[in-house]
């Protein structure tokens, strides 16, 4: 049975100043290495049952019906800076699905390059598809917004990198949308009103229907963004790269790049390898996320009415942004302690907690899985903890006990690189059941020989 997606295409009924229509590069030899079925089936996809016709189609050599393959147009501040002009330089929106539970983008990412490629070839390696497979399913098993994997492929074609030629591979990527803040930047850099309007439009009826106008959306955006990048600080996740092209309006978890779960906690853990600054370090995600919505806000700014009176409004307006934060961050971290009513009374007691583990360079996930044990000497803490009354079926659903560490990561590419793709099966399985029991190759902490510090974008 061939395979059957049910497009229903409404970003490319926008104007053509918004994407360029294009097709994907082929490539030589594809091969099927993962394909979701779970979320095939969740997007309506049917007749998935031939590998050798998935992994043509997802590799981009051939075009399923109803597909519409674009590029998207946006812009964005990268490591503060403000780029005019980004866009998909190596992935291409195949199209949207419509189901019960919302609107859905299928994009292929590393499916060669589009006039935003900026010099670059617009393929990926099978490095940069796995972390991003085993990252994404990992923390939408955990419970936190994100873009979806539903299938991976190798190309049979060298992607070449500093290190050398590497295998190439392609991602497919679900979203709710591809939508970033910088879309909205890149019109109003070019001062395109219109253009800026109809975005707008499109993405409160596509995302938050009741927002009620610029200033409604301002509001939804700054909710979702609040509890995303708590759930991020609750689970010891760091993304790395938080430029304005790679926040999702949607309030997702977007590009999966130099990102990383911290083993040893501190708050000052950097891990990417072009954060020579620590702009993204763990501590500073909150902060960030509040100077992108700032940078939204501003975007805005045309559709408004009167300039002067719009900058004030939305100046105003995301002061809104550090108490949602807050409330979201009590919330999430309060159900780790098993307190499903956190109030601001309980954040010294998880801040000495915290406190704690960064000063005896404790394990985040290991630390918390292991509740209702406390670290040594913490027993005073302890005492008034269990005042508080934790519930402990909360504290065990609110702490996976295995998250997909770095080092393991690491090995899995490594096999991958030699043609070996059991291991990638393997903690795919594991990584995608975090709350329960796993072998110890798995919630170990690194070794010092195996430590990861660094991590790299796919590019």
């Amino acid at each position: 049975m061939t395979l059957s997606i049910p497009f229903d295409n409404s970003y490319a009924t926008l104007p053509d100043r918004f994407y360029t229509r294009q097709g994907a590069a082929p490539v030589r030899e594809p091969r099927l290495f993962a394909f979701n079925d779970a979320l095939a089936r969740t997007l309506g996809l049917e007749g998935f049952d031939d590998p050798a016709e998935l992994a043509e189609i997802f590799a981009g050599n051939t075009l399923p019906e109803g597909a519409a393959p674009l590029a998207q147009l946006y812009a964005g501040h990268q490591f503060g800076g403000f780029s005019p002009q980004l866009g998909d330089g190596r992935a291409l929106l195949l199209g949207e699905v419509a189901t019960g539970t919302g609107r859905f983008d299928i994009q292929l990412k590393g499916s060669g390059p589009t006039p935003y490629s900026r010099m670059g070839d617009g393929r990926a390696w099978v490095g940069p598809v796995i972390r991003e497979y085993l990252m994404s399913e990992a923390m939408a098993a955990i419970g936190v917004p994100t873009t979806r994997a539903l299938a991976a492929v190798t190309t049979g074609e060298p992607v070449l990198r500093e290190d050398g030629p590497l295998p190439g591979a392609i991602l497919t990527r679900v979203a709710a949308s591809h939508i970033r803040v910088g879309t909205f930047q890149v019109f109003a850099a070019r001062a395109d009103r219109d253009a800026l309007q109809q975005l707008t439009d499109y993405t409160i009826a596509r995302h938050f229907p009741r927002a009620g106008g610029p200033m409604g959306l301002l509001h939804a955006l700054m909710e979702v963004q609040a509890d995303l990048v708590a759930h991020w600080m609750s689970i010891g996740f760091i993304h790395g790269v938080m430029n304005t092209d790679n926040m999702a309006i949607s309030g997702e978890t977007i590009d999966y790049g130099p990102c990383a779960f911290m083993d040893a906690y501190h708050p000052n853990t950097v891990f990417s390898s072009i954060d020579r600054q620590g702009r993204y370090a763990y501590s500073n995600q909150p902060p960030i996320a509040h100077w992108n919505i700032a940078q939204f806000a501003s975007a805005l700014v045309p559709i408004m009415g009167d300039e002067d009176k719009a900058v004030d409004d939305l100046t105003e307006a995301i002061k809104a942004f550090p108490p949602l934060y807050e409330a979201a961050w009590l919330r999430h971290f309060g159900a780790k302690f098993g307190l499903a009513e956190a109030t601001p009374d309980d954040r010294p007691l998880i801040e000495e907690f915290l406190t704690h583990m960064a000063q005896e360079g404790l394990d985040f996930t290991n630390t918390f899985a292991a509740l209702p044990d406390v670290p040594a000497g913490l027993q005073d803490w302890a005492r008034r903890w269990q005042a508080r009354g934790p519930d402990m079926d909360l504290v065990a659903r609110s702490n996976p006990r295995v998250i997909p560490r770095l080092h393991r990561i690491e090995a899995v590419i490594q096999s991958a690189v030699a043609d070996d793709f059991a291991p990638f099966d393997e903690m795919l399985s594991v990584v995608t059941d975090p709350f329960a029991p796993a072998d110890p190759l798995y919630t170990a902490p690194p070794a010092p020989e195996e430590r990861v510090s660094r991590t790299f974008c796919g590019t």
